[in-house]
């Protein structure tokens, strides 16, 4: 059995309160139409997917209304004209035949994301569903900005989150045949919530909503003290750790208490991201010789994310994902705590928090997902979502899996109708 039984399966009690808790929060009546045809498809494969006629999530809804019941079910409604009798686990795919899908993190977004997708089937109730859940018009501030107002945290991370299973929308009407392959998926920082939602494991709806939260606390955590991020490209001499332990003395020989300076973010051999009080990341780019810094850039971001200034946001993104319903996910998901496949629900739960406060080990990632014995083939790779940023880290990580590389535009030049 993969993950937890499905809504169908569940208690009365459970399914009263769960429901109760939501209706609670006023999306009682976010029911739309079905789920993607994207997410029935996908739970076509072996590999790390359920197995065929196994209990199990249906599917998120999408977007916001009721789950399907079995995965049988699903499995029968998605695989018309096929074999009346099929095997109980399909075959897994070549290397070069499965997929993998990046969903991009914040920092890519970008007023004008999300022209190109209106077209596309399900993608405008995405967005009225996000305007509900948000409390203000989504797609209007991904249109039109400011681009001041849709770089703020609390709002560039729901913008992304819809923006990029959007994008998956588009992939799945160009070529299904991508998603019905895709044998794993990772996200940046906040694509995690939608590579999830991808996979099966969580609720579009609640997932949205563990965005905003989240997304709200970050952006509270951050303004209750001055820091950021510090973009670095090192050379083979960079010693990160040592520098960060002179920056923060440097932070306590001006009065600062329990200074903050850590690697935040390993993206490619040699470069990193640095975040904590903004005079621990100053320090850094005044003494970057020392440290055999080639580069150093501050990021337009408003607080130093992943490191435990973000403790305060810990608490609120824990207890709205009690809430909702958390299920193992039918492909491959890779967590950015420790760069390994997600187990079990609870894992989910536990580590999404925990990403709050850890570095993101992408570059660990993305050997974790690319690494084969020579001679393998890679597979396809898609990035889902507004920008490049993590094509350009493949890049730097493998140039062999990003040579089969592909970005799913979310901007292209088409007239965008009113809602």
């Amino acid at each position: 059995m993969w993950g937890r039984q499905s809504r169908a399966g569940l208690s009365p009690v459970a399914v009263v309160t769960r429901a109760s808790v939501w209706a609670g929060r006023g999306f009682a009546s976010l029911a739309g139409p079905a789920m993607g045809s994207w997410a029935a498809a996908g739970r076509r494969l072996s590999g790390c997917r359920a197995r065929a006629g196994a209990p199990g999530r249906g599917g998120s809804s999408w977007p916001g209304g009721g789950r399907a019941g079995k995965l049988s079910e699903l499995l029968q409604s998605s695989v018309a004209g096929e074999e009346e009798q099929e095997p109980a686990r399909r075959r897994r795919p070549p290397p070069q035949e499965g997929t993998v899908l990046l969903f991009p993190g914040q920092g890519s977004q970008f007023v004008g994301m999300g022209r190109g997708l209106l077209r596309y089937p399900n993608v405008r109730d995405m967005f009225r569903v996000a305007e509900k859940v948000l409390g203000y018009d989504l797609l209007s501030l991904c249109l039109r900005g400011p681009p001041a107002e849709l770089d703020r945290t609390v709002h560039c991370q729901p913008a992304l989150f819809v923006a990029s299973l959007a994008a998956v929308e588009k992939l799945n009407h160009q070529q299904p045949s991508v998603i019905e392959s895709c044998v794993a998926a990772a996200g940046f920082s906040v694509g995690e919530f939608a590579a999830l939602v991808f996979a099966g494991a969580l609720d579009y709806t609640e997932a949205l909503y563990a965005v905003k939260v989240r997304a709200e606390a970050m952006q509270k955590a951050s303004e209750a003290v001055p820091s950021g991020m510090l973009s670095v490209i090192g050379q083979r001499e960079s010693n990160y750790n040592f520098a960060c332990f002179e920056a923060r003395e440097h932070c306590k020989s001006l009065g600062i208490e329990n200074p903050v300076c850590d690697v935040s973010n390993y993206l490619f051999p040699d470069s990193r991201v640095i975040a904590g009080h903004l005079q621990a990341l100053e320090f850094l780019q005044e003494n970057s010789r020392k440290y055999y810094f080639k580069r150093t850039k501050m990021l337009p971001v408003s607080g130093a994310f992943h490191t435990r200034l973000m403790e305060p946001a810990t608490e609120p993104l824990a207890e709205v994902l009690k809430s909702i319903e958390i299920q193992k996910p039918f492909i491959c998901v890779y967590s950015n705590v420790d760069s390994k496949k997600y187990m079990h629900s609870k894992h989910i739960q536990r580590l999404l928090v925990k990403q709050l406060v850890s570095p993101v080990k992408w570059e660990q990632t993305m050997h974790a997902i690319y690494e084969r014995k020579q001679g393998v083939e890679f597979p396809y790779t898609y990035e889902v979502g507004p920008g490049k940023q993590l094509g350009a880290i493949l890049r730097n990580c493998n140039l062999k899996a990003w040579k089969l590389y592909k970005h799913i535009d979310v901007s292209e030049d088409e007239e965008a109708e009113e809602m």
